[in-house]
């Protein structure tokens, strides 16, 4: 008779820390970077616009790698990056000129765009490996594979995922954002009007909130892909939601309760 195998608890597991530890920090960065952004959309009741830009930003990627015959990253975030701005503003359009529901615009934009992509890719697949499935789930398994030498003090040079640092740098970005911005983007949130007339454009706030939303999920699609990206931008701050009604606080239980969930994932994995 063949017996279960033993396993042990989670917390007895051993890791490879040069693998794990890269694979769960950008794993963390990403929900950090989400949730940062996230909160103001669950807010504004924009959730499927993360959806929207996550899908959308697909023919970019596509794009990118026609025009350019290359698979370089900054091609392919540079083209994911202007379809995703390109998204929200169309969207918007389509809501104000068509005197549509904003998640139907949203929704036809998205789509559409979506679709093109998937036909922009199977075109290119001849020339390169362009896998439908790495830009839907992501590829976070391969973090620690493609590595950057970062100068860092006392420590001297040192080799860090390419991932991550992009990762780090545009939590950082989203973080100052939040912490410079913070009464700009409640008032713009809660009272657009208030806002227009306290002397600064909501607009002008929503449209950086926008651009840093779909930078932040072009950065997070090689790591947790684009259907990942949309629960990490809409979950842990609905979930913070849930919890608290002082915004500052929504925002860091939402970065909190979105790191630990990818840290648990990884565990769950391994």
């Amino acid at each position: 008779m063949i017996g279960l195998a033993e396993t042990e608890p989670f917390w007895m597991v051993e890791w490879n820390w040069a693998l794990d530890g890269w694979i769960v920090a950008a794993g963390m960065l990403c929900a950090v970077a989400s949730s940062l952004l996230g909160c103001f959309l669950v807010l504004r009741r924009m959730s499927l616009l993360g959806d929207a830009i996550s899908h959308a930003v697909l023919p970019g990627l596509a794009a990118a790698f026609l025009i350019s015959g290359s698979r370089s990253s900054g091609w392919m975030f540079l083209g994911a990056v202007i379809v995703g701005v390109l998204t929200a503003l169309l969207s918007d359009w389509i809501h104000v000129r068509g005197e549509v529901d904003e998640g139907a615009s949203m929704g036809v934009v998205f789509t559409t765009l979506f679709a093109a992509g998937l036909v922009m890719i199977v075109l290119a697949a001849d020339k390169v490996d362009l896998d439908p499935g790495c830009v839907l789930y992501g590829a976070i398994e391969s973090t620690p594979l493609d590595t950057w030498a970062v100068p860092i003090p006392i420590l001297g040079s040192t080799d860090v995922p390419r991932v991550v640092v992009v990762l780090s740098i545009v939590t950082l970005i989203n973080a100052a954002f939040v912490i410079l911005f913070f009464k700009e983007l409640k008032m713009a949130t809660f009272d657009a009007e208030l806002a227009t007339s306290s002397g600064f454009s909501a607009k002008a706030i929503h449209y950086v909130l926008m651009t840093l939303v779909a930078v932040t999920a072009v950065a997070s699609f090689e790591s947790v892909g684009n259907i990942l990206v949309v629960a990490m931008l809409v979950v842990p701050a609905a979930t913070a939601y849930l919890l608290t009604d002082r915004l500052g606080m929504m925002i860091v239980l939402a970065c909190v309760i979105g790191a630990a969930c990818a840290w648990a994932g990884h565990v769950a994995a391994v």
